[in-house]
């Protein structure tokens, strides 16, 4: 017998159906894995910032290299530009992107700082030489020149260093860690160098 004549008869439309059913089982059974697949997966937004030439990419909860450099020079230049007129502004740009691990710590470090600007009546200004990401330990190094004049002072130059952990949390930046020295970037490979290195002898 035909096939097209075995689908006219009853047994072939019994059969037609329960073939019919499990395919439409089947696709229901892919809407639902590609449902959940697309439900599940973090959707990447790729930014262009203004003071970057590159695209960065952003997830809700990672980040490339260049956007978390791009927020380490930034809060570098916020924080190292200070004077008495804009010292009460920056505390309050800062304070939205504190981690709560460090949220108290850093403001009332803020806090202390800013009082001793407006006493001391001092302008600071850094100047940023080096930006650099390592991946091992997830930290941003902002390095440069730092310069800080009182009214009747000459200015005073010095080098510094801002240490940053930036992670991301629903698609925003968030400031886990902050160090700020007087020093070249502490970087594993320098602080293992230096831990290398042979100790003098005492007399």
């Amino acid at each position: 017998m035909r096939w097209s004549d075995f689908l006219q008869t009853w047994d072939g439309h019994e059969t037609e159906n329960r073939f019919s059913r499990v395919i439409i089982i089947g696709l229901l059974v892919i809407c639902v894995i590609t449902s959940l697949a697309a439900w599940r997966t973090e959707r990447s937004i790729i930014l262009v910032p203004p003071s970057l030439t590159q695209e960065v990419e952003v997830t809700r909860s990672q980040a490339s290299s260049e956007f978390k450099e791009s927020w380490g020079l930034f809060l570098a230049e916020l924080l190292g530009n200070t004077t008495p007129a804009n010292a009460d502004f920056l505390k309050t740009a800062v304070e939205p992107l504190l981690s709560p691990d460090i949220y108290r710590s850093v403001l009332d470090a803020m806090s202390d700082q800013i009082k001793a600007i407006k006493m001391d009546r001092v302008a600071i200004s850094f100047t940023p030489r080096h930006v650099d990401y390592e991946a091992e330990t997830n930290k941003v190094f902002v390095s440069g020149e730092l310069k800080s004049q009182g009214p009747s002072s000459k200015p005073d130059v010095k080098l510094r260093t801002y240490e940053f952990i930036i992670d991301i949390k629903n698609y925003r930046p968030r400031l886990e860690y902050i160090d700020v020295y007087p020093d070249s970037p502490r970087t594993l490979a320098r602080l293992k160098a230096t831990q290398d290195q042979p100790q003098e002898a005492k007399p």
